[in-house]
């Protein structure tokens, strides 16, 4: 029989230290010894860390339930709010809503297609006057060195 009282509950659990050994002792005082707070948490470890990673493995444990929660919310999150296509769009019942709509998100389409082809020309603009500036300014540069070398031999 081993002198620990907790030792059958501890080695159900693969990976949890014994209560106290060489090394949580010696991490307690060498936390204590550094900085206070780090003493007090280690020893919080060795108390309650074999209850808590129980709680936290047990699969109709508290924690489970926040986390199928927390996927609930985030699903129907992106559900409602998600930016629709126009292929998903649900009907309402209005045929008369239904069909403003569908022209407005045409002409909406149709704008955001404009503003695309727009920023894009725009960018291969300025990539085509940079390119004409940096072609200029290393233009006159290699004849600045020409000049200088020419002019010292």
């Amino acid at each position: 029989m081993t002198s620990n009282p907790y030792a059958d509950e501890v080695a159900a659990i693969p990976g949890v230290p014994h209560r106290w050994t060489a090394l949580t002792i010696a991490l307690t005082v060498i936390g204590f010894v550094v900085f206070w707070p780090l003493g007090l948490a280690m020893i919080a470890y060795v108390l309650w860390g074999e209850r808590i990673m129980a709680w936290a493995r047990g699969g109709d444990g508290a924690l489970t339930k926040f986390r199928r929660a927390a996927e609930d919310m985030s699903r129907n999150f992106r559900d409602e709010f998600a930016p629709k296509s126009a292929g998903v769009r649900r009907p309402t019942g209005n045929a008369a809503f239904d069909a403003w709509r569908e022209a407005q998100m045409r002409r909406l389409d149709e704008e955001r297609r404009k503003i695309d082809e727009t920023t894009e020309a725009f960018e291969a603009h300025l990539r085509a006057k940079r390119g004409a500036v940096d072609e200029a300014a290393q233009r006159e540069e290699f004849e600045g060195f020409m000049a200088g070398r020419h002019s010292g031999v």
